[in-house]
């Protein structure tokens, strides 16, 4: 697994993951006054079309497109809240670490590691092309030519680009997303995608599928989106309103 972070686990049952199915009732700081009533992490093998939040408010998470087994997208927020950077940045300051526990039950070294890398937005954005989730870009040591953003070029082997998500209702509950992953493999590995390896692990721990590896089908879909940007080694980079200068 050291050799290869993002490749194929052992067979294991999903961890059990039960407190997260119970209100998440933290303090919530003066400055955001939004009660997290639900804390939702129920993203799982197959999301429900709607799930809901104390006090009967309707919290729409659409199907994913086509056969669950074989996914067009990734899983959608309906109708998120529009969070300015700042109101985002104190959410994720609230549930940053909480995220990254749920990704580490994973057992994938990667998803214990990645909050100690280099982030490269200042605060979390809003991404509808990853299911309308608020989303933070951290990279690797082998990958921190991220920062260079359109200018970066092609990435060694090894790099690796983490993105964790979250979102919120309108009604101010918090839904918890995917942690996203790319990985830069050997040439060869996948000459039609730039040698990139695509992989998802769930807020619960569960490692959703990767490219080459155990369910390979639940994550083709991220190819045929990073295609666009063939010319940028198969790489979207953070907004420019919210890129972090480096030298």
């Amino acid at each position: 697994m050291e050799a290869d972070p993002l490749g194929e686990m052992p067979a294991r049952e999903p961890p059990a993951f039960s407190r997260w199915r119970r209100p998440f009732t933290a303090g919530v700081s003066r400055c955001l006054p939004v009660a997290l009533a639900g804390v939702l992490a129920l993203l799982l093998e197959a999301p429900p079309p709607a799930l809901a939040t104390e006090g009967g408010a309707d919290v729409e998470m659409s199907r994913i497109s086509g056969d669950p087994a074989h996914p067009r997208r990734h899983f959608r927020l309906r109708r998120p809240a529009r969070l300015a950077s700042k109101r985002a940045a104190e959410i994720y300051d609230l549930v940053g670490a909480l995220l990254q526990k749920g990704y580490a039950r994973s057992g994938r070294p990667e998803a214990r590691e990645y909050r100690s890398w280099k982030r490269f937005n200042s605060a979390p954005y809003l991404s509808v092309a990853h299911g309308n989730h608020y989303l933070n870009n951290y990279a690797n040591r082998l990958a921190e030519k991220y920062g260079r953003y359109e200018g970066a070029g092609e990435f060694p082997v090894g790099a690796i680009i983490a993105k964790d998500s979250f979102s919120m209702t309108q009604v101010g509950s918090i839904v918890l997303g995917p942690l996203f992953l790319m990985e830069k493999m050997p040439a060869g590995f996948n000459p039609a995608g730039g040698d990139w390896k695509y992989a998802m692990i769930m807020p619960n721990g569960t490692y959703r599928g990767a490219t080459g590896g155990p369910h390979a089908e639940r994550v083709r879909y991220c190819i045929g989106c990073h295609l666009n940007v063939e010319r940028q080694d198969y790489l979207f980079f953070v907004p420019p309103e919210y890129r972090v200068k480096t030298r």
